[in-house]
């Protein structure tokens, strides 16, 4: 038998014309874009010119993707300029605990000489007439070793006992002294250590490395520059559990601090051109979409980097953009950042019942404008939209309007999507959806988003003119700008090597070199581009939403439950129906990732069936089927009736409505639409499932022995809290995550808020049944009571508001009473029973 030819070797990809940004800090002076350079020097000056009041630290504070890395990194690149200042770095991050103590204080050492750090080793160990006996040894072995020898052998003097620890400051100040006080330099050398990320660390690691700072290293000639967010580090943020003295002592740490501006206009406008061109798509990116990336993102630099890079993967890798255009691609990617759970709607199946939930939110609006209208009154027109809008959800149109209006607007709204009421009164949102929906290819746009790509199955198209200038300046490439085929509009084709002879149908063709041949792999490949596995939400592929403190949905956490004891986890049977399994896959990927078994079926009937053979320990269910809008509903009324199933049931739907949160509750069951929150759940299953009785008895069907939970006696999901919606506001949202996936278990919807603009615009877009907040912000002891008392002067919120601070006094409380707040607690008990007596009020 003749031995297998070897396959060819695949040809590398070729380097193309588009790349991805990095979101490293800026290092170097040339390479500063939006104006920090200024601010670096003015600050390495201050730095140079105050080496004679050291010790002293200074914060850097700004929120995520603000540039505090970056600007540190330029103030270190002013410093370097500067004989008499030497610098070290220590990112917080990379220690936990205890070590964070050792780590810092070792870097700081490091940076002496040899001869510095052998003689404070000497002293060290003469001061002790314990470690006299080993005196002579240490002095000999420090002979051969270098700086990191001698940097553990003082650290383990220094950190032997009680007593070494509290002579380890005079210990270190005599080196740092030795260092610094020379002839060459007067008054002193200066050691600047740049502390980063320490707002991304634990509360025991804040402590260390603050203890480290002020404990021991508080000595002349040492200063400190610490990048963090201040509010993360205050009594409401990671350190929510200090003691009052505690408190006061992170309040010595920092003797000053420089808040980062935001970017001016004009800057952050050439930083997105700046952007453009790195990646490659500087020609698509015009005046107007500039000016739209600016205003949507904040002037954050690491968010409009992301969104670039959206931009980039977008058009390089999804075939649905080569019909549309590059404003198509922006547009939608805001949606989908920002407005998360209406592109869901927007791009998912059963998002609306006609289907397109866009269409459906702008009637809305109009009709909304028409229940509310006052004075001169609607036209005929608009009254004829508005009594066909409603007819569709089973209500009439009231004559007079008045306050009847108002009424019916009501009951309206409890049929339509949470998010609905919020959105409409979005002006940044509305504004994007009309932007959207005024393009003339808007129905075939949203059709693909939710259905795909056309695919290599039908005929060929060509592809948007709009693309154009981006080809036209890439050498080699078609005088047009755009060609015939199926592929996205930014595929680069190279010589063959992704598989696909002459490079990726649908992409320009590039001229092949003299003599070339066409890769062998490649011809082993069929030519028409693949069709890419349909992701949740239709065609459109899911990309993070990169907001600080906002959970997104597409995306479940992959760490399952931990195992009990040395026992196997008994299996988790999940029984799944839905009639678009492939639509909805996040489903599928969040129960594997806790080790269920999911068996799947796609009507009623084979549910039936599915269930006289096993009884699973958890059913998931669409509501929609078809045109049948209540189809999951009435399957699990039939099942609860018949008795064919009575254990705990999920709705996983598009479309989340009051309406349909009060029906699932009076089945008993959860609804949700969020990833997360179907995880949450699940989990609490597992974990109920996991603590049950066991029964052994072999299957009368297979023989096969299975744990199994007794009839009957299975958990149920829900509890008092189902339906209750949640935004809890904190600067340090992972001080009370805990808290809130508490809540969540038991059937809650809880967003959390790290900023008040992520606040205003939850408020804007949803339902709100209780708000809870911190009180101390950036330093600001009294920022969660203005904030409440702007939601409620403005008319954002008037509904139940607690706060859950570190701590409590009178006149925390008579602030609290104040705005008409529930009150002040540190108790996540009285948390609970606020949102239990809400939610016993709402039904």
């Amino acid at each position: 038998m003749a031995a297998p030819s070897a396959l060819p070797s695949p040809a590398t990809p070729q380097r193309g014309p588009f790349a991805l940004l990095n979101d490293e800090p800026v290092a170097e002076r040339g390479a500063d874009l939006l104006g920090a350079g200024a601010a670096a020097r003015q600050l390495a000056g201050l730095l140079v010119a105050s080496r004679d009041s050291t010790p002293f630290t200074l914060a850097v504070d700004a929120g995520w993707g603000m540039g505090k890395s970056s600007l540190m990194r330029l103030v270190d690149a002013e410093l370097a300029q500067a004989p008499e200042v030497h610098t070290v770095w220590y990112n917080a991050w990379t220690s936990t605990g205890a070590d964070a103590l050792e780590g810092l204080i070792k870097s700081v050492l490091m940076r002496f000489d040899r001869r510095v750090l052998r003689r404070g080793l000497a002293r060290v160990t003469e001061r002790r007439a314990l470690l006299r006996a080993v005196r002579a040894l240490s002095t000999v072995a420090a002979g051969p070793l270098g700086v990191a020898g001698l940097v553990d052998e003082l650290w383990k003097s220094l950190s032997v006992n009680s007593q070494a620890r509290n002579e380890m400051r005079g210990a270190i100040g005599d080196l740092v002294k030795e260092w610094s006080e020379t002839a060459e330099f007067r008054p002193r050398r200066l050691l600047v250590v740049f502390i980063d990320d320490l707002d991304r660390c634990s509360e025991e690691t804040v402590l260390a490395v603050c203890e480290a700072v002020k404990v021991y290293l508080d000595v002349a000639g040492l200063a400190f520059v610490v990048g963090c967010d201040r509010s993360a580090l205050g009594p409401n943020g990671l350190l929510h559990d200090l003691s009052p003295a505690g408190s006061a002592f992170m309040e010595k740490i920092f003797q000053t601090s420089y808040r980062v501006p935001a970017a001016d206009n004009h800057g952050v406008k050439d930083y997105i051109r700046w952007c453009a061109r790195t990646a490659g798509v500087a020609p698509l990116l015009d005046d107007a979409l500039v000016e739209l990336l600016a205003q949507r993102s904040d002037r954050n630099p690491r968010r409009i980097k992301r969104l670039v890079n959206g931009f980039v993967l977008e058009a390089t890798l999804n075939p649905v953009w080569r019909d549309f255009g590059p404003g198509a691609v922006i547009r939608t990617l805001l949606l989908q950042y920002f407005y998360p759970d209406f592109y869901r709607m927007m791009t998912g199946p059963s998002g609306t019942v006609d289907g397109d939930v866009v269409a459906e939110f702008r009637a809305y609006r109009e009709v909304r404008r028409t229940l509310l209208a006052a004075g001169a009154g609607p036209s005929e027109g608009e009254l004829r939209t508005a009594r066909d809008f409603l007819a569709r959800y089973d209500l009439l149109l009231p004559d007079p309007l008045g306050a009847s209006g108002e009424a019916v607007l009501a009951v309206l709204e409890r049929q339509l999507p949470n998010e609905f009421p919020g959105l409409v009164v979005n002006p940044a949102f509305t504004s994007l959806v009309d932007e959207l929906t005024a393009r003339q290819d808007a129905d075939r746009l949203l059709l693909r988003l939710r259905e795909g790509p056309l695919g290599s199955g039908g005929e060929p198209t060509r592809m948007s003119r709009e693309w154009a200038p981006v080809w036209q300046g890439v050498q080699g490439a078609r005088v047009d700008g755009y060609t015939t085929g199926f592929g996205p509009p930014l595929a680069w084709p190279g010589d063959g090597g992704y598989g696909f002879p002459g490079g990726r149908p649908g992409a320009v063709a590039l001229p092949q070199p003299a003599g070339a041949q066409p890769s062998p792999y490649a011809a082993q490949q069929a030519a028409p581009y693949p069709d890419p596995p349909a992701p949740y939400g239709g065609g459109y592929p899911q990309q993070a939403a990169y907001l600080p403190g906002q959970q997104q949905a597409g995306y479940p956490a992959q760490a399952g439950p931990p195992v009990p004891g040395p026992y196997p986890v008994p299996a988790f049977d999940v029984l799944w129906v839905d009639d678009q399994p492939d639509r909805k896959g996040v489903v599928r990927e969040v129960l594997e990732a806790l080790g269920a078994q999911v068996n799947h079926v796609p009507k009623s009937a084979a549910a039936v069936q599915a269930l006289r053979n096993r009884t699973p320990d958890l059913l998931i269910s669409d509501v929609s089927r078809g045109s049948d809008h209540s189809a999951g509903f009435e399957m699990v009324e039939r099942l609860k009736a018949d008795g064919n199933y009575d254990g705990p049931v999920v709705f996983f739907t598009i479309r989340r409505s009051a309406d349909r949160e009060e029906r699932a509750a009076a089945l008993g069951a959860s609804l949700t639409n969020n990833a997360q929150e179907l995880r949450d759940l699940a989990l609490a299953v597992l974990r109920e499932h996991t603590a049950l009785p066991v029964d052994t008895a072999a299957d009368e069907a297979t023989g096969v022995v299975r744990p199994r939970a007794p009839a009957r006696q299975r958990p149920v999901v829900t509890t008092g809290l189902h339906g209750l919606s949640v935004l809890w506001v904190d600067d340090v949202v992972a001080s009370v995550r805990e808290l809130a996936m508490d809540l969540r278990r038991e059937g809650a919807t809880v967003q959390l808020a790290d900023t008040e603009r992520d606040a205003l615009d939850w408020l804007a877009a949803h339902r709100v049944d209780l708000v809870l907040s911190d009180i101390t912000r950036d330093g600001d002891g009294e920022a969660g009571f203005v904030f409440a008392k702007k939601l409620r002067d403005e008319g954002r919120y008037v509904g139940p508001l607690g706060f859950f601070a570190g701590r409590i006094n009178p006149d925390r409380e008579a602030r609290a009473r104040a705005v008409g707040a529930l009150g002040v607690t540190t108790d996540a008990v009285v948390v609970r029973r606020w949102a239990e007596q809400i939610a016993q009020e709402l039904r």
